[in-house]
């Protein structure tokens, strides 16, 4: 019998944000390794065929994570999270820009501020994501990237590499 998992994406726009949450059946501290290090985030983080690739990673406060989404004819789009606070095993908020291959962000694009939380549900794992844009032109720009059917295939990337032993 196949347990169903709860997913949910939704858009507020009144509220310029995106709430997502998503329930892994894994330990709370798998679940935060895969969101955390770097090594593992590149296995799940890009819809395929696309991957990401991590070409700097300092998971603190302060810290930031600097990759790519490499395409499957090797186009590069960058992104650079900067962590605003850390508290381990239970969430973190980051601000996320696309940038350049260097971390340069790009100014005429969409900056988000997540908010990551990770709850220990019984015996899976659920996470609740909050990502909150400055202006609503903003958000629809990125849901018109396809952002919701690309972060979507990503957890469920995420969902599949977990359930390894």
């Amino acid at each position: 019998m196949k347990i169903s998992l709860l997913m949910n994406f939704s858009v507020d726009k009144k509220n310029k944000q995106i709430i997502v949450e998503k329930e892994f059946a894994a330990p709370l501290s798998k679940v935060w390794s895969a969101w955390t290090e770097s090594q593992l985030l590149d296995q799940w983080w890009a819809p395929k065929p696309w991957k990401a690739k991590t070409k700097k990673m300092d998971f603190k406060e302060g810290g930031s994570w600097l990759y790519a989404m490499v395409g499957p004819e090797g186009q590069e789009h960058w992104a650079k999270a900067e962590f605003k606070s850390v508290q381990p095993s239970k969430r973190f908020s980051a601000q996320d820009a696309f940038c350049d291959k260097d971390g340069n962000i790009d100014t005429t694009m969409p900056v988000g501020f997540w908010k990551v939380e990770f709850q220990k549900v019984s015996h899976s794992t659920v996470v609740s994501i909050e990502i909150k844009y400055d202006e609503l032109a903003d958000l629809e720009k990125i849901m018109e990237t396809g952002f919701k059917e690309g972060f979507t295939a990503a957890l469920e990337n995420l969902d599949k590499l977990i359930s390894q032993p």
